[in-house]
């Protein structure tokens, strides 16, 4: 029964920031909720092997995104198609205050960041992961962690810079219409 309890408290604690990190990833609620729930299933099977108990965090992380990764090679291998993410952005309502505007745009702007950048500025950013903690969860040196680091925040600035700018530019053509 203990071990009932113990696996339920670590789902309440790192079910929210899993599945976060999981749909900064994948960029659906499906695939995301999927990768959320295969991690705590492999926690369930195989989580009594862990020997030090403060690295459950890391465990769970390094697990999830092994997962994505595998799940990307499948991908590529067994490509389907899908509906466009603008079919799907075009049914949604948009959000409607400022603060859930911007937060969307970050968030779609991290999408777009390139693959091999997008886990460790997800991980910092929305996770508040240390350098080495990402290091340890992407099972990278940490040379290479702040490289990515600094070239994906530098791609998120730009393309941020680049959205701004064109919804200036439509806000003053609407302006002089």
């Amino acid at each position: 029964m203990a071990s009932h309890l113990e696996f339920e408290s670590v789902v309440s604690r790192f079910y929210e920031p899993l599945y976060q990190f999981a749909f900064s990833l994948t960029r659906t609620e499906a695939d995301a909720c999927d990768l959320t729930q295969q991690t705590f299933y492999v926690w369930a099977t195989k989580g009594h092997q862990l020997r030090e108990p403060s690295k459950v965090k890391t465990w769970l992380f390094t697990t999830l995104h092994r997962a994505f990764l595998e799940s990307v090679r499948k991908q590529t291998r067994f490509a389907h198609q899908e509906l466009s993410d603008a079919t799907i952005q075009s049914l949604t309502a948009p959000p409607t205050t400022v603060h859930q505007t911007d937060s969307v745009r970050v968030l779609d702007c991290l999408s777009r960041v390139d693959e091999i950048f997008r886990a460790p500025v997800a991980l910092f950013y929305l996770e508040d992961c240390s350098y080495k903690e990402i290091a340890e969860i992407l099972d990278l040196p940490m040379g290479t962690v702040k490289s990515r680091m600094a070239r994906g925040i530098n791609q998120l600035q730009g393309m941020l810079t680049n959205d701004l700018g064109s919804s200036f530019g439509q806000i003053q053509k609407e302006a002089n219409e």
